[in-house]
């Protein structure tokens, strides 16, 4: 079953691997056949207007689903041994990093507490935090000490799985996409790093500091299990990381028509009421602490309008004000 292109190839694996992870939110029978045929030959189903220059190695259909398979396989072989690492490395992974945000002397409430000491603003120092942390399962905490090693072994080899599926998709771009792809694949991954690291140097501990010790009346008492923490504490980082590649996603929607400018423009005012609303609920109530969270938001929602401009522009031709 020989392939027309390595192009039309990967580009019909890469379809049908999207077309299976929404198969089950396509409700009529035999939707998915219909949206993602399954060639009996790739050289009569798939073409491609795009020829290469440089003659390409014939391989089969089957050969570059080996391909994939083999991409998948380092990847979970990446991950599996950092989390090996992780779990090695206890101590480290909890004491020195999940837990710390826990404490007063975690580094960004030292920093808060000396600003609040220079600018008279006491809500904003984190000095008095106790949380009680508790286990209440009998295999909790070595399950939790699984689960935060592979989040662990994901997060570290995110860039290297990244360039395994940019290597694997690599064959299937022209030259100008590879450009800009490689460009794309190195911002992808900086962005998201800065986003897990403000989260987890900033939203964390605020976040933490006013669930831990928010109280509906004295008479009830704080104990939060090990889980609740975890979850809040990895959800964060992880949500914080994805809001990140906002401009990523931007890129791309513009790219296709979904987004123009003047949309992300007219929904601006809407957007920093949803982002002071939801950094007045996670901070201390002070403006000091809102405006911390706030401004960096703010600046990636504006700097994705600008990357929305300039796909619009290179794409359409057309000036915008």
């Amino acid at each position: 079953m020989p392939c027309a292109t390595g192009r039309a190839c990967r580009l019909f694996l890469l379809n049908c691997l999207l077309c299976f992870i929404w198969k089950k939110s396509l409700r009529k029978e035999g939707a998915f056949f219909y949206f993602c045929p399954f060639p009996q030959s790739m050289a009569e189903k798939i073409t491609t207007k795009n020829k290469p220059e440089e003659k390409e190695k014939v391989m089969s259909f089957w050969d570059h689903l080996e391909e994939l398979r083999m991409t998948f396989i380092r990847s979970f072989i990446a991950v599996i041994l950092l989390a090996i690492v992780a779990f090695l490395n206890r101590k480290i992974i909890f004491d020195v990093i999940i837990l710390a945000p826990s404490k007063p002397g975690f580094f960004t409430n030292e920093i808060l507490c000396k600003i609040s000491h220079k600018l008279s603003l006491n809500a904003l120092c984190i000095s008095d935090i106790n949380l009680d942390i508790i286990n209440i399962n009998m295999s909790g905490q070595f399950l939790t000490h699984m689960y935060i090693s592979l989040v662990a072994g994901f997060i570290v080899a995110f860039p290297y799985v990244l360039w395994e599926i940019w290597r694997f998709v690599r064959p299937a771009l022209l030259e100008n996409e590879k450009k800009y792809s490689r460009g794309g694949l190195l911002v992808s991954t900086l962005l998201f790093v800065t986003g897990i690291v403000f989260s987890y140097f900033m939203i964390v501990p605020l976040t933490v500091n006013f669930l831990g010790t928010y109280q509906v009346s004295p008479s009830v008492h704080n104990q939060i299990s090990l889980n609740s923490y975890i979850n809040t504490v990895v959800s964060l980082t992880f949500a914080v990381g994805l809001v990140f590649e906002l401009p990523i996603l931007v890129y791309f929607l513009t790219k296709i028509g979904v987004l123009t400018p003047d949309f992300l423009k007219k929904n601006r005012k809407y957007m920093f009421v949803i982002l002071l609303v939801l950094s007045a609920i996670i901070t201390p109530p002070d403006m000091f602490s809102q405006v911390l969270v706030v401004i960096p938001l703010v600046l990636l929602y504006e700097f994705s309008i600008v990357i929305s401009k300039r796909v619009y522009r290179r794409t359409y031709g057309e000036e915008e004000g």
